[in-house]
């Protein structure tokens, strides 16, 4: 029994990802983006759980990369394209650039499968990172940006750019301490310490930039190696 327990919370990530794309498509961004925190939360325990309950299968990672797919390739890609169906657009098929941001995410995926290099770290920009970015972006700040001249470019400028960090080389640190002190960990510790106010100003949106702030200190770091 206790060997089914993980891939069911890999399918509650899945679900999760599927709910959200639903409510992207209704335009409603701001449950679009809790059903991302949902999935979020499932495929963080998933994996913990199946470590824990020490039944870890090549099944159960081929699952989790496609329940990824949805939740944190094709959700917020749906974010987008409804975002920018519902701009004032003079190209009709250009919101459909929006999906080549889920091609990217099953690419990243795919490739994390396969890359030893990070056990301890990133290479390139984790699916989940890019979809609570554009998830928060869109439900915080999706009327004011409305409202830039030439907003929809800059979105789609915005998602290519996603699309090179996803498959990118940039080494981007994961939140695994091998001890608590301040060496080694200072980029860590900087970044949780500026996460609180950035939520409080911001709120919503705080994730966003949360997200943008992790990536402009990832590339700091990995210019001092």
């Amino acid at each position: 029994m206790k060997k089914h327990i993980p891939n069911t919370i890999t399918c509650c990530n899945l679900i999760s990802g599927c709910i959200a794309t639903f409510w992207a498509f209704q335009s409603d961004y701001q449950m679009a983006l809790l059903f991302i925190v949902i999935g979020a939360v499932f495929d963080f325990f998933d994996g913990m759980s199946a470590r824990l309950l020490g039944v870890s299968s090549p099944i159960g990672k081929e699952l989790d990369s496609l329940a990824d797919c949805i939740t944190f390739g094709f959700a917020p890609s749906a974010i987008v394209f409804s975002f920018l169906c519902s701009s004032h657009i003079h190209l009709p098929y250009v919101p459909f650039l929006a999906f080549i941001m889920a091609a990217f995410s099953a690419l990243r995926l795919a490739k994390f499968n396969l890359d030893e290099r990070q056990a301890l770290g990133f290479i390139g920009l984790p699916t989940p990172a890019n979809a609570l970015f554009w998830g928060s972006l869109i439900a915080g700040s999706g009327e004011w940006i409305a409202n830039i001249p030439y907003a929809p470019y800059l979105i789609l400028l915005g998602t290519f750019i996603s699309c090179y960090l996803l498959i990118s080389e940039i080494p981007m640190f994961a939140l695994k301490f091998k001890h608590w002190g301040w060496k080694g960990n200072d980029i860590k510790y900087i970044f949780l310490l500026t996460c609180i106010p950035l939520l409080i100003f911001l709120q919503i949106s705080g994730l966003a930039a949360i997200i943008a702030w992790y990536i402009i200190l990832s590339i700091m770091a990995s210019k001092r190696l």
